[in-house]
């Protein structure tokens, strides 16, 4: 009888202990598809212009602690893109980060930190985007030769703007703010995630400079190769408010033309 007892509990404790460690009872992260967000610069452009696939826009600042950029800029950003875009609802969503303790940064590198710091991907109806604002310069900066890198896209919707670069940059400058420098670089580098110059995105008519490559040929365009560079864009940005004009450039006629034709406004 008490064999008969033991081999009993037995059997109830294990279905008790089968019951309660039921992997159904646990609940499971389904897999971010991240597939969306790892394409070529250039080929959300239209995705990003309209409305067809996606009417949100939720852009993730991910900024190392104390290098975030300034409202202003964003500010300039979020009319950018009403001017330019039919998207009904512009999200911003900060997320500060601890430094990455290096003096220079490769794309390679910042691609690698985006796959570790990254939370937003395309989702339903809201394309994201994301901006890493770094600590640290560009590794194929030479400021003896006053070469220096202010931002760039690696992916279709991935940008860097390496803040430390535009602050000293602007602190050089009586008359050019941080919000100005970060303004025009922001706006410049979604220039190329809408596929500008033909960057992806098809020209209307020939207007690529045939000295920089994905780059604007007009004077004073927003795309003109010198606002990614530094020192010409402080050139231009005084020229510009020397003259009473709205310090960040704007899109010339054929940029504007170029969206137009898949979409923009």
């Amino acid at each position: 009888m008490k064999a008969k007892l033991s081999i009993a509990a037995l059997f109830f404790a294990t279905l008790f202990l089968y019951n309660c460690s039921s992997d159904g009872d646990i609940p499971r992260e389904e897999p971010i598809d991240r597939s969306a967000n790892l394409l070529s610069t250039g080929d959300s452009a239209a995705d990003i212009l309209t409305n067809e696939n996606f009417d949100r826009l939720l852009i993730e600042i991910a900024h190392v602690e104390g290098f975030r950029p300034t409202a202003e800029a964003i500010d300039l950003l979020t009319s950018f893109f009403a001017e330019r875009t039919f998207k009904l609802e512009v999200q911003y969503q900060y997320r500060a980060l601890a430094s990455p303790g290096e003096e220079t940064l490769t794309l390679q590198e910042v691609a690698s930190l985006e796959n570790d710091n990254r939370t937003q991907y395309n989702d339903g109806r809201t394309l994201a985007i994301y901006i890493y604002f770094a600590d640290a310069p560009s590794d194929g900066d030479d400021e003896d030769a006053g070469l220096v890198t202010l931002g760039a896209v690696y992916r279709n919707t991935s940008m860097i703007l390496y803040e430390r670069t535009i602050r000293q940059l602007a602190g050089r400058s009586a008359l050019i703010t941080n919000a100005d420098v970060e303004a025009a670089t922001l706006t410049h580098e979604f220039g190329h995630l809408l596929g500008l110059v033909d960057l992806g995105t098809p020209e209307v008519n020939p207007h690529e400079d045939p000295a920089a490559e994905n780059h604007c040929l007009t004077d004073g365009c927003l795309m003109r190769a010198e606002l990614e560079f530094g020192g010409g864009l402080m050139g231009l940005m005084e020229k510009r408010a020397a003259k009473g004009m709205a310090q960040v450039p704007v899109l010339d006629a054929e940029c504007i033309n170029d969206l137009q034709a898949i979409g923009g406004r």
